[in-house]
């Protein structure tokens, strides 16, 4: 989601990925992004007459799209192969330009392919099993040729979904070949510099395949490419490989096939443990090992004209556009009017915009010329103005606030504190029931009592999105928890001095305090519990007629309402730089992309000897795992510790392989080998003192593998414990 006039995205992924671009422009993080040219991208929404969601692709013609084509030395088409059974697929590379960091596109519409092969890149979202397996082989494999073909030799490579992970075995096939290592080696050698990006909430997001489409596929690539039976491949994919029923799971690929796993945002993290606990079983929970990078948006993008002049001439020279994290002391300075007349002019904006796209669309449906003026007069611009917009599905619950109609209305129609408020969002063209809640508010909307006081603008893209996240005052967000796994909506309003009222989901629980906007929820799962669905629904009519309109409304001598603006001050302030993708980018950064780049180059610096001394260390655990044992533990306790004595059976296994911890739910203790007992062959005693803040029970002795260069649990999931 770089600009509207390249309509290759859809939603929340296009968007994170679009802003991670500009952010690592803006830092000079040297990024190169890899994507598809869709040739109808995500499709085009109408309203028909009925309130009816139709969907339109209008061809995007990459001639008057903001791409050139990337071209070979001798000025030729630089073109792709990729095998596809009985046909050789033809990729076309274009190449866009953000700043100094370029985003290469496949394309599948060459004019040399077989005719139902152009097709692969049609569509977003689009398509059965097939052409999914298609594309993602064309993201995976084709993309990682692409930078071979462009001389470009990353250490890093960022998965983002699970929709890339083919990109593990490529690049596993080019170490194999630089080095002439078999395949173990090269992937234990590459997956230190792949970091994978979950940014799914359920395990229905996953992409899986039957087993029939990855034989079809990537059987004889597997076996005369990589050197691996077809089984070792799909254990790959497998959480149980002996199950040869089970589908191929993208995720569990691309998990096997990183060094680092994170979910984009703290809760979503957590949510995806549960998802992925079962690829290391007998871990605990907490242990399993994926960790967090809320993401945040690229505030310069979606901030208005009017806030952006605002921050930047408080703040220091050049803080706008590059690190934000001086933004918050600048924000301080703004006059509290100053604030409150941007946002006056901010909403002005978007009601004049609004009523144009209505006035168009209107027109557009053949309504009479007085049906079609009605248009120029909605909305006043000195009105509470709310907005709703995002994909409608119904984990979203957009009808929530259409919970009681009736209080609906008193709320908007209040002689003394009006609300207006404007919905936009666009449905799945195969998710019927979502497909049902834009009809609903439609027809709702339609209704003569009503349509004065909400407003739908159709064909929800990144144009009307502008406009909203700018002019809005407050930003409403109900997913069921915890179901969204970040929801970046939100934040683009905070620069622009709107504020959030949201459920306690995805980045909202991070940000939310009382003094920056408002919260629904109690910060627990209920499922899809229509009681629950009522409380909340009662909850958010509480908040905008008790407390959101009233605060809006009261204004000091000047007519400024003191107690909002304060608010939407500690908003901006606070919350601008940390949501920002300028911060998540250097987090990435710091964090994962320079860590990961030290890794590989370890791993695989002389012929890879880091990672095969790897693969030897993991086969002597295998050998050697199922002999370990626990001996004689003896505890005493003193005042202030319990001191721990454990014999353990190693065997035949070198010490310098495992680690022995006492563990607690709080933490991890480990354990110094005290001697080795003689008359029995791998016998050792280890010790350990511990505080008697908790019981002595509740130290549980386990073993678990231990070297200096591996990931744990990621690579290697063995596991003992005591008892």
């Amino acid at each position: 989601m770089l600009s509207e006039a390249l309509p290759i995205y859809s939603g929340g992924l296009g968007n994170v990925a679009g802003d991670q671009l500009k952010a690592a422009n803006d830092l000079g993080v040297p990024v190169i992004g890899i994507g598809l040219l869709y040739q109808q991208g995500y499709f085009r929404q109408v309203i028909d007459k009925d309130g009816a969601q139709k969907a339109f692709y209008p061809f995007n013609d990459p001639g008057q799209l903001p791409i050139t084509p990337v071209r070979m030395a001798n000025g030729e088409l630089l073109r792709i192969e990729l095998a596809l059974p009985g046909w050789s697929l033809w990729l076309r590379a274009w190449e866009v330009q953000i700043g100094h960091i370029k985003l290469y596109l496949l394309d599948s519409n060459d004019a040399s392919n077989y005719p139902p092969l152009r097709g692969i890149t049609s569509e977003l979202y689009g398509g059965d099993a097939e052409m999914r397996i298609q594309q993602e082989m064309v993201l995976g494999i084709g993309g990682w040729r692409l930078l071979e073909a462009l001389n470009i030799t990353p250490e890093v490579c960022h998965l983002n979904e699970g929709h890339a992970a083919f990109v593990v075995l490529e690049r596993a096939k080019s170490f194999m070949k630089k080095n002439d290592v078999p395949f173990s080696v090269a992937l234990t050698a590459t997956r230190a510099g792949n970091l994978f990006t979950t940014h799914t909430a359920v395990a229905a997001g996953f992409d899986r395949f039957c087993p029939f489409h990855i034989e079809q596929y990537l059987a004889k690539y597997t076996e005369t490419k990589l050197g691996l039976p077809l089984q070792e491949l799909l254990a790959l994919g497998r959480c149980n490989p002996q199950d040869n029923n089970e589908p191929f799971n993208m995720a569990y690929l691309a998990i096997r096939g990183s060094g680092s796993v994170n979910g984009v945002s703290q809760l979503h993290a957590k949510v995806s443990r549960h998802l992925f606990e079962q690829l290391f079983p007998r871990w605990p929970l907490r242990e399993a090992p994926i960790g967090s990078v809320t993401n945040g948006v690229h505030m310069p993008s979606w901030s208005s004209a009017s806030s952006g002049k605002l921050i930047a001439e408080f703040s220091e020279k050049n803080c706008w556009l590059g690190n934000q994290s001086c933004v918050e002391t600048g924000i301080r300075k703004i006059p509290e009017g100053r604030i409150w007349q941007m946002r006056n002019e901010s909403r002005k904006d978007l009601i004049e915009y609004s009523r144009r796209r209505l006035e168009r669309t209107l027109a557009a449906r053949g309504l009479p010329p007085e049906e079609v003026d009605f248009a120029k007069h909605i909305f006043e611009p000195a009105t509470l103005t709310i907005g709703f917009a995002r994909r409608f599905a119904t984990y979203k619950r957009p009808n929530l606030l259409l919970h009681d109609p009736d209080r609906l209305m008193r709320i908007l129609t209040n002689p003394t504190r009006p609300v207006q408020l404007i919905i936009a969002g666009k449905a799945h063209p195969a998710d019927k029931p979502g497909q049902e809640l834009v009809k609903q508010w439609v027809q709702f909307i339609r209704r003569p009592e009503i349509r004065p006081h909400i407003l739908a603008l159709a064909d929800y893209d990144m144009h009307v999105n502008e406009h909203l996240v700018r002019g809005v005052d407050v930003w409403i967000n109900t997913p069921r928890r915890p179901w969204e796994a970040c929801g970046t909506s939100g934040m683009k309003i905070l620069p622009n001095g709107g504020l959030n009222l949201s459920e306690l989901d995805g980045w909202w629980v991070e940000a939310y305090n009382p003094e920056l906007g408002w919260a629904l929820g109690d910060g627990k799962e209920h499922g899809d519990d229509p009681a629950w669905d009522a409380a909340e629904a009662n909850t958010l009519y509480d908040l905008l007629e008790n407390v959101i309109a009233p605060e809006f409304y009261t204004r000091n001598s000047e007519g400024i309402p003191t107690t909002w603006i304060a608010r939407v001050r500690e908003s901006m302030a606070q919350l601008t730089p940390r949501f920002s993708a300028d911060r998540a980018v250097m987090e990435y950064t710091e964090k994962h992309y320079i860590p990961a780049a030290d890794a590989y180059l370890k791993r695989a610096a002389d012929q890879a000897s880091v990672a095969k001394q790897i693969l030897n260390w993991q086969q002597q655990l295998t050998q050697n795992w199922p002999s370990l044992r626990f001996g004689e533990v003896k505890v005493t306790t003193s005042e202030k510790t319990h001191n721990f004595e454990i014999q353990v059976y190693l065997n035949d296994l070198d010490p310098s392989t495992i680690r022995v911890e006492l563990y607690t739910e709080s933490g991890s203790y480990e354990m110094t080998q005290l001697k080795q007992l003689s008359g029995t062959a791998g016998l050792y005693v280890y010790q350990a003192s511990v505080p008697t803040t908790l019981p002595a029970n509740d130290y549980i002795p386990r073993l678990i593998p231990y070297h200096s260069n591996a990931y744990i649990p990621l690579e290697e999931t063995h596991i003992l414990w005591q008892r």
